[in-house]
């Protein structure tokens, strides 16, 4: 007998669909650029780094999904993968820092090493996430002082470097905020 889905089970697969459908077309983008310009010029190896990039972090979604159905725990997940995956596309791509080959770009992975340390840390409850994120928003604040001061003649320039950093910054701030407020919706809920 075929089980039947409740109507937060057939939304979740939309979204699910919708996630990974979505992934499947930025990655198909470039391929079908390339045939048009030579502006697009992806290796083998471009399509692998996007393929397991895309995959961690819907992988990483996917967990927080099925670890808590609090919306917001999902919306703070959401935003702290939305945070590691811009990053890390950013810098691969043309670098937040002048470009992809400057060294201090490297900093920020001490942002997304804060996140993951803190998330493993926490055992993903919603509590120990919210410090994490905190913490890693700290992170990010720093490089994004270190960042404006010592690329200040680099592109994007002093202003692009704190509006870009301020970015990262509210991303993880919310992501905080969101899970903290599942922490108080769990706190409530077990009493």
């Amino acid at each position: 007998m075929a089980k039947q889905r409740t109507g937060r089970h057939v939304r979740w697969h939309v979204w699910r669909v919708t996630g990974w459908g979505t992934a499947c077309l930025l990655l198909a983008l470039p391929l079908v650029a390339m045939r048009f310009t030579d502006e697009v010029a992806w290796t083998a190896g471009d399509f692998v780094f996007a393929a397991c990039l895309f995959g961690g972090i819907g992988g990483a979604f996917e967990l927080a999904v099925r670890r808590s159905a609090n919306p917001w725990y999902r919306t703070g997940a959401a935003m702290a993968l939305a945070t590691i995956l811009l990053i890390i596309w950013i810098n691969a791509a043309v670098g937040i820092i002048g470009d992809e080959e400057n060294p201090l770009d490297l900093l920020y992975g001490c942002v997304i090493l804060t996140i993951v340390a803190g998330a493993a840390g926490a055992g993903l409850h919603p509590a120990g996430m919210a410090r994490a994120l905190a913490a890693a928003a700290v992170a990010q604040a720093a490089i994004g002082a270190i960042a404006t001061v010592a690329g200040r003649s680099e592109p994007p320039g002093p202003l692009g470097l704190m509006l870009l950093n301020g970015f990262f910054l509210a991303l993880l701030l919310c992501s905080a905020l969101a899970f903290r407020s599942a922490a108080r919706q769990d706190m409530i809920a077990n009493r």
